[in-house]
């Protein structure tokens, strides 16, 4: 099974930030290897849930920070929250209309996004809070 796992290239530069990027990383990686071989739509709904909470948590902590910081470029950042938010929810109402998951391509969104967002909203952010 394919899990979304820490490259360096999610790096930011900030050992805070990468630390709680490393943190979400491995919560996500967690709550995927629940779904290995998982064929019951409502728990995998239910872990595509947890999945999509730890993020929104993350996500809420990074926008109250944008606000102390009264961040020029939030409302780009946020949008691109949404984004991710919005497809984790496109998959949850897939999985309960068609019963299946396909996990390959679940990491491969995950992984693809966080790599994007990394590198560009979040290291903007935090050079921006330095």
């Amino acid at each position: 099974m394919s899990v979304l796992q820490w490259r360096n290239e999610f790096s930011v530069g900030n050992k805070i930030i990468d630390h709680d990027h490393q943190e979400l990383i491995g919560r996500i990686r967690e709550r995927q290897l629940k779904l290995e071989g998982c064929e019951d739509p409502g728990k995998i709904v239910q872990v595509l849930g947890e999945i999509y909470a730890d993020i929104a948590d993350h996500f809420a902590l990074e926008e109250r920070l944008m606000e102390q910081l009264r961040y020029a470029a939030s409302a780009d950042h946020k949008e691109d929250h949404e984004t991710l938010l919005d497809e984790l929810r496109e998959i949850m109402v897939e999985v309960e209309d068609d019963g299946v998951l396909d996990e390959s391509e679940l990491t491969d969104d995950l992984d693809r996004w966080f790599s994007d967002h990394f590198r560009t909203h979040d290291a903007r952010l935090h050079k921006a809070s330095e």
